[in-house]
């Protein structure tokens, strides 16, 4: 009896669907980027090799607008699909070994930006894990994890400060926030808005204006982001922040304002030695989302 002859069928890489996917659902190829982090161009790539697998165009481009063409239409249905039964696959071998808690602490800037995007990776991959999130500030985040009541803490630095053999994730420089079309920095003394003592931003801010021998007071004090941010857009003051953390909703203010600069500062990822295996894999979802900043230079929430 002859042996069966069996076609030889091309496979489609998961991760080439994953990124058509996010294309569809978003509408744009940066938007896209960002969600399944990579690069406007590596995104890019990878639809053009998916089309070269396929033998046919999945999207219409324009200057604007992303849009499917009919078979992008056909291949999302099987997109879908594929991708939930590839997370199942994983959730039933793979997630079940993997389970329990990780405690984690980060000040709450960067826990608005940072973790939303983290958590919804985490959770996806590794539903079986609990993860204990603290928001405080750093100066006592970092009492707390060399105190073993952290498995990871997300801290800010500034150069002379203190280190305790974390990574560095990232340097960001250090510029005044203010209200869009505020004026409140033209005013003398100079209203600020800051946290408390233990802010790399707060110690960078108040150093520079005496410097420059600007006279300037405390109008407002939060350790709140969201507090921050209120301040700042009711334009009664202005404040030190991250550049990768001001959001659209505030502006920076430039040199030309007159305000002084204020350097940079790290932000480290400290993470426990000997971690479990939640832990680990929980810092490697961190260290992937830095290395999307570090490849596109945003933060922009997918």
């Amino acid at each position: 009896m002859n042996a069966p002859i069996f076609n030889s069928v091309p496979t489609i890489d998961p991760e080439l669907l994953r990124s058509f996917v996010a294309i569809a659902e978003t509408g744009s190829f940066t938007a896209a980027a960002e969600r399944v982090f990579r690069t406007p161009s590596a995104v890019s790539m990878q639809i053009k090799r998916l089309e070269e697998v396929l033998g046919v165009s999945v999207f219409n481009r324009d200057a604007r607008n992303v849009s499917l063409t009919p078979d992008g239409e056909v291949l999302i249905s099987y997109a879908r699909r594929l991708l939930a039964l590839n997370r199942e696959t994983m959730s039933r071998f793979v997630s079940p070994s993997v389970s329990g808690v990780v405690k984690l602490g980060a000040p709450s800037d960067y826990g608005e930006v940072v973790l939303p995007r983290v958590l919804k990776r985490f959770a996806q991959t590794h539903p079986d894990v609990m993860v204990e999130a603290l928001i405080d500030e750093s100066v006592h985040l970092r009492k707390r994890f060399a105190a073993g009541q952290l498995d990871i803490a997300l801290v800010s630095c500034s150069a002379e400060g203190p280190r305790i053999n974390g990574e560095t994730m990232m340097t960001d420089e250090i510029v005044w926030a203010g209200a869009r079309g505020g004026q409140a920095y033209l005013r003398d003394p100079l209203p600020v808005s800051l946290w408390d003592e233990g802010c790399t931003w707060r110690q960078r801010a108040i150093s520079a204006l005496e410097q420059a021998g600007r006279g300037y007071h405390i109008a407002f004090m939060t350790a709140n982001v969201s507090g921050q941010r209120a301040a700042i857009q009711a334009d009664i003051a202005v404040a030190p922040m991250g550049r990768h953390f001001v959001g659209e909703e505030v502006q920076i203010l430039g040199p030309e304002t007159g305000l002084p600069q204020m350097g940079t500062y790290d932000l480290e990822l400290q993470v426990a030695d000997k971690s479990s295996a939640p832990v680990a894999a929980f810092a490697d979802h961190m260290r992937s989302v830095f290395q999307h900043v570090r490849e596109t230079g945003s933060f922009s929430c997918c």
